[in-house]
């Protein structure tokens, strides 16, 4: 491949509702420009960009793919993003490198709520953005429709450039609005001109008026030839949509179909003259060694830097870092250097990926995107630089994983294995994540949602050969009393010579502090228990309170106080005093009104106000209880509200369910609450029937 500096690279990431139609699209771009000679389906499991088993097993995008294309003299490096929202992870990595951003609408089921989810991406990372609308040659399509719903939702920036040309019902071309002109398909995407339909005539003036009123805005020299009713000159308007493209005031709509890739070529070709080059776009971060704040605005003269945006840990084909090149060149003899980790890394090679397909090339300048085999210390998010001059790049920010689950081996022997395998994944996913819970004696796998999991159990099996069972996560509940008692334990034994003997009376009582397990003091008046004896009694609290008698739980807010009790110069020990404290706590803990406490989690939920009233109603079937609402920008809410942890499983799937996808939500742990009685029994029962299965 061409060596392509800054000014002539474009990277664009095509993002859209699931299955829209987005891995279709590029596929259909990479036949346009000659790098296939036959276009892959994705139903037949042969695309660019799904080349993994799980994708090609359920047919839609799992991971970002990058797809670099050559057009004309421009290098695009497409990135290919899962459209489902437990993916969304790999969609945020791709946000990272994105000078700019194609959002691909199914022509018939119009606008999605993946549709509103990548628009606000945008906004966020601040892309320039063009919409593609795709599958034109649906009978049941309807580019008008789709045009309306883009105008309701964002206004006078949507800007139709195309207007469909039908024949017999056909989907056969289109009319340009800048041109104004007709363009008819010969074959694929080539097409030749022709005459505008007069049924386009309509819609064809309105999309040219909203276009030239567009235009006019940009100066005031334009504006006033606006008014005087003078024709803008063909170089005036691209102009004019190149600086309102990429300032975000005209977002263009174009149209085609990836299927029989029509309008490919239209899409490249607005891609060339709308969107920006990486040399027009620049990044933050920070000089090691001066402290300074430095912004990278791709030159390639600069020092070499680059971030690493993705890493790719597959058995079959290899551990890639994937990287987008800040500042200078990075040649496949250089020595590079990780700011974050301290450490330098030898190139050996350099690559350029299309999907698993793996190019070598000599280097690659500012601007470009490209991958690097097995570095030993660098993962994603990591900067890479020169020792002279070290820098370190703002993270990537990710979503934080809220669906969890609890999970074991199935086979004996295998959690070496697994544990290896996990590590691997999560080099891969950064929204994926083991958390080991010894309290609770579980292993928990944390991820965006129930789907994501399932697909990282699947990979387990898949590439790594292990087998894993999911089961519902225990919740880390808390024992604890209510009232004050006394009582007495005594440890007596006799079994030949040396005897064993213990006797203390404690008074247990709530101590008020449910963060700390236990309190202890004695107070002991006229050496009824020797001194040596009290550490003693307090290992013995000490081992009772790690799981409680009530279902086992840890015991939190009790305190003890020794108050009395006896010994015998031979027999007592500290082992017979501290069983004596443990039958004293058992006996005691049950007597002083035991209950169990649950853990109660902060919980926002933001939504369209539409949809407030069905949360704030689930949120109560859940125990739960809201606390306020705060009103936020594009007609949404955030719902405030405290919870029983236990409610929030399954959580993600049935809030998607309520909102269609639209619904996001996070909590953190707040405190520890009583827990009512039918749910005390519940975990009791519950815990009785673990017990009896797994032992």
């Amino acid at each position: 491949m061409n060596v392509y500096t800054s000014e002539k690279i474009r990277n664009v990431v095509v993002l859209g509702h699931g299955s829209c139609g987005k891995t279709t699209l590029v596929e259909a771009m990479a036949y346009t420009t000659g790098i296939l000679k036959r276009q892959g389906r994705v139903e037949e499991g042969n695309t660019i960009s799904d080349y993994d088993k799980e994708e090609q097993k359920r047919l839609f995008s799992i991971s970002t793919t990058v797809v670099p294309i050559q057009y004309e003299d421009l290098k695009i490096n497409f990135l290919d993003t899962p459209g489902y929202f437990d993916f969304v992870g790999e969609t945020e990595e791709a946000l990272a490198v994105a000078d700019a951003a194609v959002i691909v609408v199914a022509a018939k089921a119009g606008v999605e709520v993946g549709t509103m989810k990548a628009w606000e991406f945008c906004e966020k990372h601040n892309l320039p953005r063009i919409f593609f609308v795709t599958d034109m040659d649906d009978d049941n399509a309807s580019f008008r429709k789709v045009i309306e719903e883009l105008t309701e939702l964002y206004g006078k920036r949507i800007a139709p450039l195309h207007i469909p040309i039908r024949e017999n019902e056909k989907f056969v071309g289109f009319v340009n609005v800048v041109k104004m002109g007709g363009r008819k398909f010969t074959n694929a995407s080539e097409y030749v001109e022709c005459d505008i339909p007069e049924y386009s005539k309509g819609h064809l003036s309105e999309a040219r008026e909203h276009l030239l009123e567009a235009v006019a805005e940009t100066s005031e020299d334009l504006m006033e030839k606006f008014f005087a009713e003078e024709e803008f000159t063909q170089d005036e308007i691209s102009q004019a949509l190149r600086n309102n493209v990429i300032d975000g005031t005209m977002v263009p709509v174009l149209m085609g179909s990836g299927l029989n890739a029509q309008g490919t070529t239209m899409l490249l070709q607005a891609i060339d003259k709308y969107f920006p080059s990486a040399h027009q776009t620049s990044i933050k971060g920070k000089n090691l060694k001066t402290g300074e704040e430095v912004v990278s605005n791709y030159d390639d003269k600069k020092p070499f830097s680059a971030r690493v945006f993705k890493t790719i840990a597959d058995p079959f084909i290899g551990k890639f870092s994937l990287f987008k090149v800040c500042s200078g060149v990075i040649r496949s003899d250089s020595v590079i250097y990780n700011a974050n980790k301290d450490t330098e890394e030898k190139v050996s090679r350099l690559y350029i990926l299309r999907g698993k397909d793996q190019i070598e090339v000599d280097e690659l300048h500012a601007g470009d995107i490209g991958a690097l085999g097995k570095l030993s210390d660098t993962v994603t998010g990591d900067t890479l630089s020169t020792k002279a001059d070290p820098i370190i790049y703002d993270p990537i920010e990710v979503s934080t994983p809220y669906t969890y689950v609890r999970f074991r081996t199935k086979n004996k022997g295998d959690d070496d294995k697994v544990s290896q395998a996990l590590s691997k994944l999560m080099d891969e996913d950064q929204t994926l994540k083991v958390v080991n819970d010894k309290e609770n004696r579980q292993t928990l796998l944390y991820g965006i949602g129930s789907q994501h999991i399932d697909v990282s159990v699947s990979k387990l099996l898949s590439k790594y050969k292990v087998d894993v069972e999911i089961l519902k996560p225990r919740i880390p509940y808390r024992e604890t009393i209510r009232k004050k008692v006394r009582v007495q334990g005594k440890y007596k034994k006799q079994s030949g010579g040396h005897g064993q003997y213990g006797d203390v009376h404690i008074e247990w009582e709530p101590s008020g502090d449910l963060e700390t397990a236990y309190v202890f003091e004695e107070k002991i008046f006229g050496g009824a228990v020797p001194k040596n004896y009290f550490p003693a009694v307090e290992k013995g609290i000490a081992e009772c309170v790690v799981k409680g008698p009530v279902a086992g739980y840890p015991v939190v807010g009790i305190k003890g106080i020794l108050v009395d009790g006896s010994y015998h110069p031979v027999d007592s020990s500290e082992m017979a005093f501290k069983m004596a404290t443990v039958q004293a706590f058992k006996d005691g803990f049950m007597k002083a009104s035991p209950v169990l406490l649950e853990p109660i989690s902060s919980l926002k939920v933001v939504v369209p106000d539409k949809f407030t009233g069905d949360i704030m109603g689930d949120l109560n079937k859940r125990r739960g209880r809201v606390l306020g609402m705060n009103p936020l920008a594009g007609g949404k809410q955030e719902i405030v509200a405290d919870i029983p942890l236990a409610e929030l499983y399954g959580y993600s799937t049935d809030l998607r369910s309520m909102t269609g996808g639209i619904g996001d939500f996070a909590y953190e742990f707040s405190r520890y609450e009583q827990a009512p009685s039918d749910v005390q029994q519940q975990v009791i029962d519950d815990n009785a029937k673990a017990e009896e299965s797994e032992g």
